[in-house]
């Protein structure tokens, strides 16, 4: 039977932003594809930059383990048929950016009835920031204004809510999030520290998984009286240093 995967993570935002790209590897070893992997990369949420474009063109352009692609939808979808082209993915990763403007505009060309078809097919969902908040419920987000914001119309196949770069220090959508899910503007949900991957399969999660060492994700819900519980998950390391240089981990059985 074909399990229904999603890989939800916090891209780095300061620091060794290349270890996100580790974490993209991580979601292609989840399609177990016997050769290359047919990974699509989704940037609508940076509004089909051609700068974001050109970096995935860079990183993923040569190697072997993938046949790379992009769907564009900017100023029109840039395949000639979109659903043909997702079904026929092994992984599809979802770009940071506006969660707002990404599911306006995925809604205006039919994507979220594709995806999820290329989903309940075995098609691993994947993405980062707002490309791990569009499979939730809904999360915190500055895509209205440059204060945070409850989002609440993500496409909810996950039942959380999800907070990304809830980072301890001067991060404030760790703080926001967890005012958000003592309010009740945001149901309960999970939260992820920069460099962390929610692993879910077939609805549930299975696994947390990280690429740097310190990092956690956490529970957050509301403990009924105006206030909030959280409890902190441990993830999976998926890195190990040797002779200086660091190798992917193969995921755990499903």
């Amino acid at each position: 039977m074909t399990s229904s995967q999603i890989l939800a993570v916090s891209g780095i935002l300061t620091g060794d932003r290349s270890r996100t790209r580790d974490l993209i590897s991580y979601a292609v070893s989840l399609a177990g594809a016997s050769g290359p992997a047919r990974f699509c990369f989704i940037p609508t949420a940076e509004g089909d930059n051609p700068l974001v474009v050109k970096w995935f063109e860079d990183a993923f352009g040569n190697d072997p383990s993938v046949e790379p692609s992009v769907l564009t939808l900017f100023t029109s979808p840039n395949v000639p048929d979109v659903r043909k082209h997702l079904l026929a993915q092994d992984v599809v990763w979802v770009g940071g950016g506006s969660v707002v403007n990404l599911m306006a505009v995925w809604r205006a060309h039919g994507l979220p009835e594709i995806l999820h078809e290329c989903w309940q097919n075995g098609v691993v969902m994947a993405g980062q920031s707002a490309g791990s908040l569009c499979w939730h419920l809904g999360g915190p987000t500055d895509s209205y204004r440059d204060s945070l914001d409850a989002f609440s119309n993500g496409l909810g196949w996950l039942p959380w809510s999800n907070g990304v770069h809830d980072d301890l220090g001067d991060q404030p959508r760790r703080t926001a999030y967890r005012q958000l899910v003592a309010s009740g503007a945001l149901p309960g949900g999970y939260a992820t520290e920069d460099g962390v991957g929610l692993h879910y399969v077939d609805g549930a999660l299975h696994e947390v998984v990280s690429v740097l060492p310190d990092a956690r994700a956490w529970k957050v819900d509301p403990d009924g009286s105006g206030g909030f519980l959280e409890s902190e998950i441990v993830p999976r390391y998926l890195l190990r240093q040797l002779d200086s240089t660091f190798t992917t981990l193969v995921p755990q059985d499903l």
